[in-house]
């Protein structure tokens, strides 16, 4: 073992049984959504093992027919505009609660995560009555305001952990330089935040693209999202078109995982950060 090698032979077997230990907790979370994408590829109507036959038959589903391709359109309609309002808002956020002097940066801090704390449940039916009152129910304007209200707190985490790091000695010496206070934003500060600004706006396009609680509730069938179609599906009519949908969520959120991790080693290399 190069990492120890004065290592005696019990630390080793401790070191090879904590990593089988681990390997199998991560089986264990991991195996129920693996399961999923051969069930995918199943020829028949009905969920079995083994597989009966490769086919592609509920991609075509999936990807071809109305209902599918509507569900599809509306989640990436309502993901990215929720992407583009939350990244924004939650930028401005953490840019504010970044400066020392702010007041009650805590408690300011508490509200605007507080849609992470609150059971989803709880937020989707005080957003019913209060858009029930306002005139939002049933609306894409409604549904892209109440996604961007869970959304905006993972903008602001990221962005404000970014800003953590941030050497505010920069703007400082741009402002004393005689930049603007708009040319210091886009020159010297947007370039060291944005990987974190694009992690929290992969955050907020995944929670985004895969709630269905506050959709189930003010959502008509005008504004039916992939989740929610998918969650009528297992409730009404148990079709295979569920396991491909599942299966390109899953390879979406995979992707968003990958990007964000980059994006991370890339922020730690521009801070001259050695990671662990």
């Amino acid at each position: 073992m190069a990492a120890f090698p004065y290592a005696s032979p019990l630390e080793k077997g401790w070191y090879y049984l904590h990593r089988v230990m681990c390997g199998m907790v991560l089986l264990f979370l991991i195996a129920p959504i693996l399961v999923i994408i051969p069930l995918s590829f199943n020829s028949v109507p009905f969920f079995t093992y083994p597989i009966s036959g490769p086919s592609l038959r509920w991609y075509d589903e999936f990807f071809l027919t109305i209902r599918w391709q509507g569900a599809l359109y509306n989640s990436i309609f309502v993901a990215v505009s929720v992407t583009l309002l939350s990244t924004v808002l939650g930028t401005l956020a953490a840019l504010g609660l970044s400066r020392p002097n702010f007041p009650w940066r805590t408690a300011v801090m508490s509200l605007l995560i507080s849609p992470i704390v609150v059971p989803v449940v709880i937020t989707a039916v005080a957003v019913y009555f209060f858009y029930a009152n306002v005139g939002l129910l049933n609306t894409y304007t409604g549904l892209i305001l109440a996604h961007t209200t869970l959304a905006t707190p993972f903008v602001v985490i990221t962005v404000t952990a970014t800003l953590m790091s941030f050497d505010h000695s920069l703007t400082r010496a741009a402002a004393g330089l005689g930049a603007p206070p708009i040319t210091v934003f886009f020159k010297v500060i947007l370039p060291l935040i944005l990987p974190g600004m694009i992690s929290g706006a992969l955050f907020a396009f995944g929670t985004s693209f895969d709630e269905v609680v506050v959709a189930l509730f003010i959502a008509s069938a005008g504004q039916r999202t992939l989740p929610k179609v998918m969650f009528s599906g297992i409730r009404e009519q148990i079709s295979p078109t569920i396991t491909a949908a599942a299966t390109v969520l899953i390879l979406f959120s995979i992707a968003m995982l990958t990007t964000v991790e980059l994006l991370r080693r890339r922020s730690e290399r521009m801070r001259g950060i050695r990671s662990n």
